[in-house]
């Protein structure tokens, strides 16, 4: 029986992928595919270098005007409603010395405050995320403000009709202010500052990315150049020429932008933010003094703490004691305050407010040693008389730092603004460049593929 021969089956079919490398290995052997192949990977990486170049910028450009357009204002308007509510307070407790002729100003300046700050608190709602710890603080803010302002209100009732349970009222009513209010607009000023701050940590880091990508195709094009100029001892290849020039331009553009766009953020930040939360902290200790002052002669003695003094423990007024942590508070900020100030027009005010602090606490000190010796009405008109009293010196502090603010305001914009406008531009102009550089490339190596037909 003849055996049956079995024919060995044929090789498998190779994928189009493989003999596509095999081509392009065979090509790349060549001179002419070794150009195309340098072309191709050549016009690849300056678009890389431009596409990063534009993303970066971009992101960097859209966090600075976060900084100049959103953050920042709503810091400051976080700072106010922290303001509002404790010069609210302060009225509040003015107000009610001054018994049932309470000054149609002092009225008008508590409803003023109040309204402020429920307007800061609609603003900061509608900018804030559904379940952020922000809005949780605005939420339980928009709870307490209509207690608060129910508790002034029974306690101006009462003291107009002559009962003491009025002053009872407004303490509790302080006490809410103080211990529940205040603190939940701290933490929401302290979350807006947080934001401020991740604004500023998005737009000042270099992009080094983009930068290195520029030095390596600055690099792979003046190599290109390089060996071109060896094989045909032509100096320039002007589609190459024009490329760097592309090239060079951008990652120019990039490294000075980016440089003054970050000089300006910083000079923001340090003659501006910072400036400006020491003059917020100074400004709500004073307003905190000022109503802690006012509670002294209120309280009448009915709420006591125990202090340490010289090595001895006495019993001293809960609210006196109060104001005078507040002052030194307010003197440290001022002192900071002083410090950071850059210029003649931020420094006067805060040192106009420094002295009359001093004048405040040596009035302050007379008034208590009035009301200590039983002469209250003299103590009273020491504290919210008209001429001579402490409130004529908190008054000048809390103008002269309304001033320094305004002033450190318009020095953040400027510098902030001039840091935004420095990348004005750049994303686009990176790409379009780019594209240019790379189209220059292109055109450059097909003048040499040219010659080989």
């Amino acid at each position: 029986m003849t055996p049956t021969i079995t024919a060995a089956p044929p090789p498998p079919r190779r994928t189009a992928f493989a003999e596509g490398l095999d081509r392009l290995r065979a090509a790349a052997t060549t001179e002419p595919g070794r150009l195309r192949v340098i072309g191709a990977l050549l016009a690849l990486l300056v678009l890389a270098f431009g596409s990063v170049a534009a993303w970066q910028t971009t992101d960097r450009a859209a966090a600075a005007d976060d900084v100049l357009h959103k953050s920042q204002p709503l810091s400051s308007a976080a700072a106010d409603i922290y303001r509002s509510l404790a010069d609210a307070n302060t009225a509040a407790s003015s107000g009610f010395l001054s018994g049932g002729q309470e000054s149609a100003g002092t009225r008008e300046r508590y409803e003023r405050d109040i309204d402020t700050a429920a307007a800061g608190l609609v603003t900061a709602a509608e900018s804030s995320d559904p379940g952020s710890p922000a809005a949780a603080s605005i939420t339980r803010l928009n709870t307490l403000l209509p207690e608060y302002k129910g508790l002034v209100e029974r306690a101006r009732t009462y003291n107009r009709q002559g009962f003491p349970v009025g002053g009872a009222y407004l303490r509790y009513a302080n006490q809410k202010m103080q211990q529940e209010m205040l603190p939940a607009a701290e933490d929401l000023y302290q979350k807006e500052n947080q934001r401020l701050e991740d604004d500023y940590a998005d737009a000042t880091p270099y992009p080094w990315a983009a930068i290195a990508l520029g030095v390596l195709a600055l690099a792979a094009l003046a190599w290109v150049q390089h060996r071109t100029y060896r094989r045909t001892n032509r100096v320039l290849n002007h589609g190459l020429v024009a490329a760097t020039a592309a090239a060079g331009i951008v990652l120019l553009w990039l490294v000075v932008g980016h440089g003054v766009a970050r000089a300006g953020l910083d000079d923001s930040y340090d003659h501006g933010v910072r400036s400006l939360n020491v003059l917020h902290d100074a400004r709500v200790a004073s307003l905190k003094a000022r109503g802690n002052e006012n509670l002294t002669l209120v309280a009448r003695g009915a709420e006591t703490v125990k202090e340490t003094a010289d090595g001895e423990e006495r019993t001293v007024d809960r609210y006196d004691h109060d104001f005078s942590a507040d002052m030194a508070v307010l003197a440290k900020g001022l002192d900071r305050a002083a410090d950071l100030a850059d210029d003649r027009a931020g420094r006067q005010p805060v040192t106009t407010a420094q002295g009359n602090m001093t004048e405040w606490r040596k009035r302050h000190g007379a008034a208590r040693d009035q009301d200590d010796n039983g002469n209250y009405q003299q103590a009273l008109a020491l504290v919210i008389g008209a001429k001579g009293s402490t409130g004529e010196c908190f008054d000048s502090v809390d103008g002269h730092l309304d001033q320094a603010l305004a002033h450190e305001q318009r020095e953040f914009l400027r510098a902030a603004g001039d840091g935004r406008d420095a990348m004005t531009g750049l994303p686009a102009g990176a790409a379009v460049l780019a594209v240019l550089a790379a189209a220059g490339a292109v055109v450059g190596i097909g003048r040499r593929l040219s010659e080989y037909r």
